[in-house]
């Protein structure tokens, strides 16, 4: 597939997101307001989350595109973990809020009502179907791309299926039953999830900024690679760093101090494109270095 393929295919993933949740979010907002459900403010919040996360993915396949320059000689890959850092951030607080305010509810001992429950489980029941049909586009996108930034924006919309589906089983049991305890408790798991994934994004975004190794698969994935390449006698000094979606590899390969400058620079391409087809996200720079022999230590 051409790049220019590609970035279309991307684009495409990006701006059906921001739409979707742009979309989610003024739904939500509407049947917060006429339900007064801390479920369906959860998962509110959960869509707002995600429409700052889909516009943040949505510039970094802008931005991160841009090639290295003077004053970025590695790229711009790592705008994403600036913004998933933040992201993270914002998560974690809009999770606590939610988790306080539940907890009041439910220490209350004259439960808030809730109100129009049919318009909420309308609501929440459109917000799966356009969720449902967003990933399954990204889930595409992704795998004829490869891009790493639509599988985890995808990741997150899949996440949402669950608070939604908690708010239609709360308004449905408040509706049917009268038992409106049942939405603090839906919105204090979903509270729960938030926190969590604001952790594990926080967590990410942090390694990657301070310059943490790749994923240990890829490592062994590329030490085979370069253990099984002909020509190669050995390797050291493998080293491998993460910024965004990118992972730069740093690698000293041992020849034959015989061969020729033509032929050891053929070697190096040759194993560097085999690595660039198996790990895409990766940037490769290999040197090469004089293997020791008996006769040349």
């Amino acid at each position: 597939m051409a790049l220019t393929d590609q970035t279309g295919l991307k684009l495409s993933a990006g701006l059906a997101s921001v739409a979707v949740a742009g979309v989610l979010v003024a739904l939500k907002l509407w049947a917060l307001g006429q339900t007064q459900a801390l479920s369906i403010a959860a998962s509110l919040t959960d869509s707002a989350m995600d429409l700052m996360m889909s516009l943040g993915a949505m510039a970094a396949l802008i931005y991160a595109a841009k090639p290295a320059d003077e004053d970025h000689n590695f790229g711009h890959s790592s705008v994403e973990d600036l913004a998933a850092l933040a992201q993270a951030l914002v998560v974690g607080i809009s999770g606590v809020v939610i988790g306080w305010a539940a907890v009041m509810r439910l220490l209350n001992p004259a439960p808030e009502a809730l109100a129009d429950e049919a318009s909420g489980i309308v609501v929440m029941v459109v917000s799966m179907v356009l969720t449902v049909a967003l990933v399954l586009w990204q889930g595409r996108v992704a795998r004829r791309t490869g891009s790493r930034v639509v599988a985890a924006d995808r990741l997150h919309y899949l996440g949402d299926l669950v608070p939604a589906m908690g708010a239609i089983v709360s308004l449905w049991a408040s509706s049917r039953y009268g038992i409106g305890q049942i939405d603090s408790i839906v919105a204090l798991a979903a509270a729960a999830m938030l926190g969590f994934g604001a952790i594990r994004i926080g967590k990410g975004a942090w390694d990657a900024l301070m310059d943490r190794q790749a994923d240990p698969e890829v490592i062994a994935g590329i030490e085979t690679l370069t253990r099984n390449w002909p020509e190669v006698r050995g390797f050291h000094d493998l080293k491998t760093r993460t910024a965004g979606s990118r992972v730069f590899v740093h690698l000293h390969i041992e020849l034959d101090g015989d061969l020729s400058l033509r032929a050891a620079h053929d070697i190096g391409a040759g194993l560097r494109r085999t690595i660039l087809l198996a790990y895409p996200q990766t940037d490769v720079i290999i040197h090469k270095d004089v293997a020791q022999t008996p006769e040349r230590p």
